[in-house]
C-alpha cells in the first residue's frame, strides 16, 4: 500500500508527485538512508537528484558490454560533447550491473533472468523516485528467439505472457502467490512501430512475449543437459504459442511489464529474433550477423528518443 498523501500538501504539490517515479512501499519514507547495494550507490553518500534528476529514457539489457555499446551509440546519435568512449561506468563499484548516463538517457545492464532483472528494477525504480525523476519511459532490449519469425525481426512486445500464454507475472511473497499483471503501454508500442516504419531498415512487428525460466527446458529446447520431451512435442507447444499470438521467447519480460506497471511507469520491451524456433534451438548465424541483429531494437529505441527530444521530424 503507498503512502497517503495528505491535501494539506496544497494541489500545485499534489500535481507535482503524482508525475514523479513512485514506489509501493511506504517504509522506505522512515529510513535514514537507502543503499542501493547493488548498484553501488546511496541516498546518503550520493545526490542522487542532481546526478539523475533529468532522466527521461532508461534502457535496460541483458549484456554488460552491450549496454555500453548503446550509451556510446547514443552519446554520438544525441551528439554531445566530448569522446563516447570516455563514458563512465556508474556502477563501477560493484561488478554486479553496469551503468551509463548519456544525457536525458540511462543504459543499465540487467544480467539473464527474472531474479537478476528483478533486483536490478527494485533499485532502480528506487533510484528513480529518490532522484525525482519524472515522465520516465523504460525499455528493454534484447534478443530472443522468434516464433514464425524470421531471424533478424524485431518484436515490439505487445503483452508479456507466462508459460501458459496468460499476460500475468507470479511473485512468491511470503510463501503466497502473488499475481500481477503483465499489459505494457498500448501507446509506445504504436510509436515504436511507427518509428521503424519510419526507418525501413528492418522487418518489425507487434506481438505477444513469453517469458520462461530458463533458456532450455523452459523454451522448448532438443539441446540442453536435460530433456524430457519428443521433436513433436516441441513442435506442438511452439505451434500453441504462436495460436495466441506469441511471437518471441526471452527470460525477463514478465516482471519487468509487472514491475512498471504496478509503479505507474511506460514501457516496452523490444527484442530481435535471433532465430525461428520451429526450424532449430541452435544460434548458428556469424558473429557480425549477430551483432548486426543486437544493434536493432538499439536502432529503433534511439529513433524514439530522438523524435521525442525534437532531434528527428
Amino acid at each position: 500500500m503507498a503512502p497517503i498523501l495528505l491535501n494539506c500538501m496544497g494541489n500545485e504539490h499534489n500535481d507535482y508527485i503524482k508525475q514523479q517515479v513512485q514506489v509501493k512501499n511506504p517504509y522506505l519514507d522512515t529510513m535514514e538512508e537507502d543503499i542501493l547495494y547493488h548498484f553501488s550507490l546511496s541516498t546518503k553518500t550520493h545526490n542522487l537528484p542532481e546526478m539523475f534528476g533529468d532522466i527521461k529514457f532508461v534502457c535496460v539489457g541483458g549484456s554488460a558490454n552491450r549496454m555500453k555499446a548503446f550509451a556510446q551509440f547514443m552519446h554520438h546519435e544525441l551528439k554531445l560533447p566530448g569522446i563516447p568512449e570516455d563514458i563512465r561506468d556508474i556502477c563501477e563499484g560493484t561488478d554486479r550491473y553496469c551503468m551509463y548516463k548519456v544525457g536525458p538517457v540511462l543504459s543499465i545492464s540487467h544480467g539473464m533472468g527474472v531474479p537478476s532483472i528483478s533486483i536490478m528494477l527494485h533499485e532502480l525504480i528506487k533510484l528513480l523516485h529518490h532522484a525525482r525523476c519524472r515522465d520516465v519511459v523504460l525499455f528493454r532490449l534484447g534478443t530472443s528467439g522468434g516464433v514464425g519469425l524470421a531471424p533478424g525481426t524485431v518484436v515490439i512486445t505487445d503483452k508479456a505472457v507466462d508459460y501458459s500464454f496468460l499476460p500475468q507475472f507470479e511473485q512468491v511473497v511470503l510463501g503466497k502467490v502473488i499475481t500481477r499483471s503483465t499489459e505494457l503501454d498500448e501507446g509506445v508500442a504504436n510509436e515504436l512501430l511507427q518509428c521503424s516504419s519510419e526507418l525501413q531498415n528492418f522487418p518489425t512487428v507487434i506481438g505477444n512475449t513469453m517469458c520462461t525460466h530458463d533458456f532450455y527446458e523452459g523454451q522448448g529446447r532438443l539441446d540442453g543437459a536435460l530433456c524430457s520431451f519428443s521433436h513433436e512435442e516441441k513442435l506442438e507447444y511452439l505451434r500453441k504459442a504462436y495460436e495466441a499470438g506469441v511471437r518471441n521467447i526471452e527470460m525477463e519480460s514478465t516482471v519487468f511489464a509487472a514491475m512498471c506497471r504496478v509503479c505507474g511507469l511506460k514501457a516496452a520491451v523490444v527484442c530481435v529474433a535471433l532465430l525461428n524456433r520451429f526450424d532449430g534451438d541452435q544460434i548458428t548465424s556469424s558473429h557480425d550477423v549477430l551483432v548486426e541483429y543486437q544493434q536493432r531494437p538499439q536502432v529503433l529505441v534511439s529513433h524514439f528518443i530522438k523524435k521525442h527530444l525534437g532531434l528527428v521530424a
